[in-house]
């Protein structure tokens, strides 16, 4: 039997997944109480109201998140996030905050998607976790666009350097139609390879950024 692995971040009312962003709100739309005037006696449901931004817990990012005229969730391959064959990339022992091409350029990652584990995961929730986080270098994304990544994705505040407003890594890769997941988490749990991926969003028309279930799947 398959093992399966959860690698998503669990999607709460008042959480706060990137600052400045509003937190989700979650509420009864219809309450069990409530829903007996409804149904017959003995018949209950109940259900919610969720104003969420995009960009909450673990989520995924299409060319339109970065490109005007990029596809969104709609012109989004499945093959690209169903049960991807994947490498899990431990760069936790990295001197620097930039993750350089010399943790990829040894991989075969044609077709594959590719999770980088920083372990920056352990800080989300704390205020910690926005300051001085590690990310893709410019080099390295470059490259794993050139060598055909299926999609790319880390456990860390952002796969680009926040710190000032360019995000190079968000225009290359998702310039190449490679989906990008951020927000992972879990990923010591993961073998470097012989795992499938999966992190499929809903399907919403002019959306470029949306929350995944993310898992690895394993035999």
């Amino acid at each position: 039997m398959p093992r399966y692995i959860d690698l998503s971040h669990a999607i709460e009312e008042g959480m706060v997944t990137y600052k400045g962003l509003p937190a989700p709100i979650i509420c009864d739309w219809m309450s069990f109480v409530k829903s007996h005037g409804k149904y017959a006696e003995g018949t209950e449901f109940s259900m919610q109201w969720i104003s969420m931004h995009g960009n909450t817990g673990t989520y995924l990012d299409v060319p339109r998140h970065r490109y005007r005229e990029g596809h969104d969730m709609c012109g989004l391959s499945l093959e690209r996030v169903s049960s991807v064959e994947a490498l899990c990339v431990n760069v936790t022992a990295a001197p620097n905050r930039d993750i350089g091409l010399s943790w990829f350029e040894h991989l075969n990652v044609a077709g594959k998607a590719v999770l980088i584990r920083t372990d920056w995961s352990h800080k989300f929730g704390t205020d910690a976790y926005f300051e001085e986080h590690p990310f893709l270098s410019r080099e390295a994304a470059a490259w794993l666009r050139d060598e055909g990544a299926a999609l790319v994705g880390i456990d860390s505040f952002n796969i680009d350097n926040v710190d000032g407003g360019e995000r190079p890594v968000h225009s290359i890769l998702l310039g190449a139609e490679i989906p990008i997941v951020e927000h992972l988490t879990n990923l010591a749990e993961l073998p470097h390879d012989g795992f499938l991926f999966s992190a499929v969003p809903p399907k919403i028309k002019e959306v470029g950024t949306f929350p995944v279930r993310a898992h690895a799947i394993m035999d």
